[in-house]
């Protein structure tokens, strides 16, 4: 279910002529018993909301006084969200002849032809106040307090997601609320300005457009509206158009070999998805987002496992996500992990409309041949599914059955589609496909239509994430790389970048060279580090030092010289203030080798 809770305003669309009609309570009523939340926000104050309605126990908040107040109806209680005007601007309007007026908990309204009068008065005692003006209506709230802010308060105190929201309105002073709902509606005589902001627009005018909107909700969760603005750019097609990813419903594998540029296509991806409020929960074997990604919470390092209950309890909060790193798991035990946790992570979901993103990398090792039927189910009714791996052949077949879309890099990007094709049962891959991809691109097949070959809009924060984890970070033993020396006497670990510029200069000659002629550091570099252009730069060094003769040389292939430009190299692409400790603690990223201690 994508659709949660229905967010409603009350005079002309709830209502007609300040009244509701039994089949719109009816409708209200079947909408409650299907499982999701009513939120009316009214421009109102409770008094006369209560004069007029008295079915206020269908909603479980009530946003009145246009983002004012908000009312819990189960407790009875009201919680003033901003401070009233000062009592001498309600008593200049009624002294000017403002009729009538109006003094809620925190607004203030009268009519026109006093709007003039509301705007001389708040001019002459310099008050910082907004107007709001609705169909007449003359509305005064302190300035940033609307519908809008006024829903974002009940949200949170049902912990929901204006992601799951459909909003419903027909004013003037409905179009901040309906912005912050994931579908806007308009009722069928809302005003024209409106209308044109929503994504639905009923039939029928007011509480009967309403009663046509519950039954639709009811019918199939709109499945068939598609707000097209929410999707999520990932790249730019050779005709210069955008491909986008519907933040609903993809169910997406990145796939392609050890540094084809799969983590930059899922950092972009996670990226956007961020920006756009929506919440994700990221599964991460190997400890490859330590510093989080998109401001999420990362949960577990190499000595302890997180728990469940902790994992759940971050995404209590729809605008907060988590990296569940699962470093302190054993490795044979992180898909058990994974898989014993999914259905409490599918119940929350089931419940709240969020996480609205599950993210498992490392796919092949987490979701391996053998995936449990029911597990395979549960990642099918996911709201976006993402899934990154070197062997997609190695993923449980019925998982990538239960996928969408596929991305391609790097090279030989047929093979995985048609991995992907078989998977789902459609015939191969077109012959045309490129060979290789360069760095920045990749190829999306929806089984529905033909592959598409696009430029990657480069994630902003991957290149600064990049540098943090490689020069300051820690990777782990298996990453990290081992001055041994030509006769492996030594076993010096460099755990980051910084750790590996301090050891290098302090190692004797013959262990720096025994390294330098094997290609060591820039194969550490390209695959270990990540960093293929540093990588190649490093390659050059190391190939002319092995053409420049043995031990004791002097000038550019000496040990001191290459020690000098490959530290310079490092520092250029990493650099960042001095850090306390000494060494090359400047560096803010950390590097790591493959070998095993």
């Amino acid at each position: 279910m994508r659709y949660h809770a229905l967010v409603c305003g009350y005079d002309g669309t709830l209502s007609t002529d300040g009244r509701v009609g039994d089949s719109t309570v009816a409708a209200l009523e079947r909408l409650v018993r299907s499982g999701r939340r009513l939120i009316m926000v009214t421009g109102r104050d409770m008094d006369g909301l209560t004069s007029v309605f008295d079915r206020l126990d269908l909603f479980e908040r009530i946003v009145a006084e246009n983002g004012a107040v908000l009312y819990d109806p189960a407790r009875q209680e009201a919680t003033v969200l901003a401070e009233p005007p000062p009592a001498e601007f309600a008593d200049r309007l009624r002294r000017a002849g403002a009729r009538p007026l109006s003094v809620g908990e925190v607004a203030v309204a009268t009519r026109e032809p006093h709007g003039g009068t509301v705007l001389d008065t708040i001019r002459d005692l310099g008050l910082e106040l907004q107007v709001i003006f609705n169909k007449g209506a003359v509305t005064v709230l302190p300035s940033g307090v609307n519908k809008a802010t006024g829903l974002a308060a009940a949200l949170d105190a049902l912990g929901l997601s204006p992601h799951n929201t459909v909003g419903v309105g027909d004013a003037e002073n409905d179009h901040a609320l309906l912005s912050a709902c994931e579908c806007p509606v308009a009722v069928a005589d809302a005003v024209p300005a409106i209308k044109e902001r929503c994504d639905v627009v009923t039939d029928r005018p007011g509480g009967d457009g309403v009663t046509e909107l519950i039954d639709r909700i009811l019918d199939d969760d709109l499945a068939d509206v598609d707000p097209g603005r929410r999707h999520l750019p990932l790249g730019t097609a050779e005709g210069g158009e955008r491909v986008r990813l519907a933040p609903y419903g993809t169910r997406l594998m990145i796939a392609g070999p050890s540094n084809s540029g799969k983590s930059t296509t899922a950092a972009a991806l996670l990226e956007r998805v961020s920006k756009a409020g929506y919440q994700f929960c990221l599964i991460d074997p190997e400890g490859d987002y330590t510093d989080g990604i998109g401001g999420a919470i990362v949960l577990g390092d190499a000595r302890r496992a997180p728990t469940e209950e902790e994992i759940l309890q971050v995404l209590e909060k729809p605008a907060q996500s988590v990296v569940v790193s699962l470093l302190g798991v054993p490795l044979d035990d992180r898909p058990g992990f994974f898989e014993a946790f999914l259905p409490r992570l599918s119940a929350v979901r089931a419940r709240q409309g969020h996480p609205h993103w599950l993210i498992v990398d490392e796919a092949h090792h987490m979701l391996p041949q053998g995936f449990g039927t029911e597990s395979v189910e549960l990642l099918g009714k996911v709201g976006g599914l993402l899934l990154v791996t070197v062997h997609p052949s190695l993923v449980s077949e019925p998982v990538l059955q239960a996928l969408n879309a596929v991305v391609a890099v790097g090279e030989d990007p047929a093979d995985v589609l048609t991995t992907f094709a078989s998977a789902v049962g459609r015939d191969g891959v077109r012959s045309d496909l490129p060979g290789d991809l360069a760095t920045g691109e990749f190829l999306l097949w929806r089984p529905a239509g033909e592959p598409v070959r696009a430029r990657l809009i480069p994630p902003e924060g991957e290149r600064q994430r990049h540098l943090r984890k490689y020069a300051a970070g820690e990777l782990g033993e298996e990453d990290s790389f081992y001055f041994r020396g030509p006769d492996e006497a030594l076993n010096l670990r460099a755990g980051n970048l910084t750790a590996f510029c301090h050891i290098a200069d302090g190692v004797d000659d013959g262990t720096w060279e025994h390294h330098l002629r094997q290609g060591d550091y820039s194969r550490w570099l390209a695959e270990n580090v990540k960093d293929e252009e540093l990588a190649a730069e490093v390659a050059e060094i190391e190939q002319e030092a092995g053409k420049s003769g043995g031990a004791g040389r002097e000038g550019g292939g000496s040990a001191a010289e290459t020690r000098r430009r490959v530290r310079e190299l490092i520092e250029n692409r990493y650099t960042a203030p001095a850090e306390p400790g000494g060494g090359a603690g400047h560096l803010r990223g950390n590097a790591t080798g493959r070998r095993s201690p």
